[in-house]
């Protein structure tokens, strides 16, 4: 395996004399990766235990769950279980809206922000979709922050839809400036 390893443009590599090195190039800027990666998770396990990791692992279904029922109405969830549940995450299938409201992912990922959230993970693993992941130490005040928040971007939607809104001037198309951005002009 040793001539698919990847190289670095600035470290030397030993391989590099190999008539057979069929690396790919780098993976990332840091010529190991995140050599913090593995001490972080391994104190985390090591702090949590055993039913601290239990009890964790428990928080984050029973919180995405908690989260997908409240949403299940309004959006489209990919992916439950025979049982109608979620695992420790869940996703919402936002596709449909491209075509009646022209509305996508992203445009919703940067809607929330508008309500003070870092926006869940777009596109992946299915395109057009959002993937939301609440963690075991989310409190249900914040879980139904972020739920009254999808459901008020819902109720946009639905007015794009009807046509009492614009598909093109709308809360989900024109954003607020924010002091740190500037307007680019073309």
């Amino acid at each position: 395996m040793a001539p698919f390893l990847p190289s670095h443009p600035v470290i030397k590599d030993p391989m590099e004399s190999v008539r057979l090195r069929r690396s790919f190039g780098c993976v990332s800027a840091a010529p190991s990766g995140s050599a913090a990666i593995l001490p972080i998770s391994w104190a985390y396990i090591k702090m949590m235990g055993p039913k601290g990791l239990r009890k964790s692992a428990e928080m984050a279904i029973l919180n995405a769950n908690y989260m997908a029922r409240r949403l299940e109405t309004d959006y489209k969830i990919l992916y439950k279980g025979e049982n109608g549940t979620v695992a420790h995450e869940f996703i919402l299938d936002v596709r449909d809206f491209k075509n009646d409201a022209n509305v996508e992912a992203m445009d919703i990922a940067k809607r929330l922000q508008d309500y003070g959230f870092h926006a869940p993970t777009v596109s992946w693993p299915v395109t057009g979709t959002l993937m939301v992941e609440p963690t075991e130490s989310e409190d249900k005040q914040e879980l139904d922050r972020f739920c009254d928040a999808l459901l008020a971007i819902r109720k946009e939607i639905d007015d794009i839809q009807q046509g009492v809104m614009d598909k093109a001037n709308n809360p989900l198309k024109v954003r607020k400036r924010h002091k740190c951005e500037r307007v680019v002009s073309s």
